[in-house]
């Protein structure tokens, strides 16, 4: 899927706003809503179970990211029999960091196969695992509330599994805090996700809001400056002051920002490509906009 590099909103040049660069801020601890116990129901990969029922991850990066993270409950470690010593000690290593970890299965691969989705690359490691915890924007907020110098993504409307998952793997790369998406649009976190995410799932949180304009708002008063990726924009990324505490807010692939969260921004910035070329993928985009805010930090 491609994001076009062409917004429809007649005000995609909106021209930002006075930023006082030595701004002081002390975020105040909003008040986490309270978790929700069934999200909205989904079906599993494999399983064609809800929300909170367990699915597969599969892949090397993934699985051993999964088995090694405490917040996760894994039911089944499955191993291919003709897995290598080093993938076999790296799953040890992986069941050695979290206690009562179940015991590593060794399977043929057609038979590790018929336990995933069709074409699901496994790379002879798969774990079954429950959901990881939902964590509100509020809850970010409140974990940010000393932290100078931060990013957060927001994806409005994306709907690509993959891209969504190597947004995530970039936003681990560059130390964001979390990867914004609406609720109501944004598919769930899957096996596929997981897998296009390269183990970040695991490190950086996927906060599903039902307003991004309203979550946008709220990141605002914590003392985030909403910066929104628009190809009409007048400065590009290396030309803004994207210092300090940063919300980086890209539209869907083929869409762009729509009118309200475009509004929500405090400033619209763009990524400079060649004239020739109509479109960036959203991954790309977002990994090129976190470089550059991270080359402003150094």
């Amino acid at each position: 899927m491609l994001m076009t590099v062409m917004n429809k909103h007649k005000h995609s040049s909106k021209p930002g706003k006075p930023r006082n660069k030595a701004r002081n801020f002390k975020a105040a601890k909003v008040k986490p809503k309270a978790t929700r116990k069934h999200g909205p129901k989904r079906s599993g990969p494999a399983s064609g179970q809800g929300a909170n029922a367990p699915y597969w991850l599969f892949g090397t990066h993934a699985a051993l990211a999964a088995t090694s993270n405490p917040a996760r409950h894994c039911l089944r470690i499955v191993l291919a029999a003709s897995a290598s010593p080093d993938l076999e000690s790296e799953v040890g290593k992986a069941r050695q960091a979290v206690s009562g970890r179940p015991d590593v299965e060794r399977l043929e691969r057609a038979e590790i196969e018929a336990l995933l989705p069709p074409g699901a690359v496994h790379q002879g490691l798969a774990v079954l695992a429950g959901p990881l915890a939902e964590i509100g924007i509020e809850d970010i907020v409140n974990n940010s509330a000393d932290i100078g110098e931060a990013s957060i993504i927001v994806l409005d409307q994306a709907t690509d599994l993959r891209n969504i998952g190597a947004v995530m793997r970039s936003a681990a790369a560059f130390g964001a805090l979390a990867v914004v998406v609406q609720d109501r649009h944004a598919p769930h976190i899957t096996g596929t996700l997981c897998k296009a995410a390269s183990g970040a799932v695991e490190r950086v949180p996927l906060v599903r809001a039902v307003n991004l304009a309203r979550a946008i708002g709220v990141l605002k008063n914590a003392g985030f400056w909403a910066a929104g990726l628009d190809p009409q924009a007048g400065q590009t990324l290396a030309q803004a002051d994207l210092s300090g505490r940063v919300v980086l807010v890209l539209g869907a692939e083929g869409r762009g920002l729509r009118r309200l969260t475009c509004d929500s921004c405090d400033q619209l910035v763009k990524v400079p490509i060649n004239k020739s070329t109509d479109s960036l993928n959203l991954s790309n985009a977002a990994a090129i906009a976190l470089y550059e805010l991270s080359r402003q930090r150094t």
